[in-house]
């Protein structure tokens, strides 16, 4: 409390005004792989104060900098050390509306993050593709819906962007039998530290679905025909939240596969043969070797394309028993693949800015955002989106 007529009380209604005319928002990993495209996609949005998070300051304010002369929003750097037990009272303090957590791997993360945010009051994003991470959310429901926030896990190419695309060719289909989902990046996209770990963590490793139920990463794969310039590209089988949390929402309860492909095919091979020696107890966890695994893989990066694509194929029954297949295509070209991941977490930014209701709760990210969503968050970007009949 101050007395009236103070110099901090003359200051309140200014202070009112600012936070309710603007969404403050903090990017967790901020100047990170996928967190400095997710800032620089929100500094698209008007009506943001993006606190850009990590804990080097002068990264921080390096990308604040280079993206203020064209941003429409406000950008500070703002140290974070998400280990601290200070974070919820950090966030306190910043009165920060949102947080888009972007820092993982999130494999073998636990969620102090989202409860520092439930604590401070504050909606929590994250862009985790971890299977168990994001499926576990639940856990927080209880406390994020007392909280009145919005916690949601999968902001992300998956589930958020698979999710979405299901629901649009799954619509109107009485039973469904089959979701089959793929990502193939190009091979001179740049690619994350965090990512290449996320992904030779499972490299060998049991996965749940498949129709044996014995389904192993990266071992055994397959080819998918995309959009040109892409072309054909192999597969091989991911971990994904998809995999647990799919089947269950669609009436039939689907078959739901999952692949990953890299461009080049000497390099695709090669995770097959490493899925191979881990799953023959040879090697524990590849994971372990990714700064080294990530360089080697760089010597190949002159080689291929820098396009990439992902795609959803419906397939069931209609109500009156005709077969159905349905397929949703996205293409990314020069270079702007890794602006994909980020596009769930813009266009959630951009609801809960806008003031649009959200059951507050926590909970993977499914049937919070359109394709519509997506659509307008890559606008000027060199990513197109198409839906047709699958043709794989």
């Amino acid at each position: 409390p101050c007395p009236r007529g103070s110099p901090l009380d003359q200051t309140l209604p200014l202070m009112l005004y600012t936070s309710m005319s603007t969404h403050r928002i903090l990017v967790i990993g901020g100047y990170g792989f996928f967190g400095a495209r997710l800032v620089q996609l929100l500094s698209r949005q008007p009506g943001l104060h993006i606190f850009i998070g990590g804990r080097s300051v002068p990264k921080a304010e390096a990308l604040a900098q280079q993206l203020r002369p064209t941003a429409d929003s406000q950008l500070d750097a703002q140290a974070i050390d998400i280990a601290s037990p200070a974070l919820a009272a950090t966030l306190t303090a910043l009165r920060v509306d949102t947080v888009v957590h972007t820092a993982g791997p999130f494999q073998g993360q636990d969620y102090h993050v989202a409860q520092a945010c439930i604590d401070a009051g504050a909606n929590y994003i994250d862009l985790a593709d971890g299977r168990d991470f994001v499926a576990g959310i639940g856990a927080l429901h209880g406390a994020a819906a007392q909280a009145g926030v919005l916690v949601t896990s999968g902001a992300s190419s998956v589930p958020a962007l698979s999710s979405a695309a299901a629901d649009r060719l799954a619509a109107g289909i009485a039973r469904v039998t089959e979701i089959d989902i793929g990502i193939s990046p190009g091979n001179r996209t740049d690619r994350g530290l965090s990512t290449v770990a996320a992904i030779l963590g499972y490299c060998g490793q049991p996965l749940p679905g498949g129709a044996s139920g014995k389904t192993i990463g990266w071992l055994g794969t397959y080819e998918h025909r995309y959009p040109a310039p892409v072309g054909r590209r192999l597969l091989s089988p991911c971990d994904v939240p998809d995999l647990v949390l799919l089947g269950p929402r669609y009436p039939g309860a689907p078959l739901v596969r999952f692949g990953a492909g890299l461009e080049l095919r000497l390099l695709h091979r090669g995770m097959n043969g490493m899925a191979l020696l881990a799953h023959r107890g040879l090697v524990r966890n590849w994971s372990r070797h990714a700064p080294l695994l990530k360089r080697m893989a760089d010597w190949f990066r002159h080689m291929g394309s820098d396009a990439g694509a992902m795609h959803v194929r419906v397939t069931g029954v209609h109500r009156d028993g005709a077969a159905v297949s349905s397929s949703w295509s996205l293409v990314a070209a020069a270079g702007d693949g890794p602006f994909v991941p980020t596009l769930a977490a813009a266009a959630l930014v951009r609801r809960l800015a806008a003031g649009e209701p959200f059951q507050p709760g926590a909970s993977p990210c499914l049937g919070l955002l359109s394709l519509a969503d997506f659509e307008r968050e890559a606008a000027g970007l060199n990513i197109t989106m198409k839906s047709a009949a699958a043709d794989a």
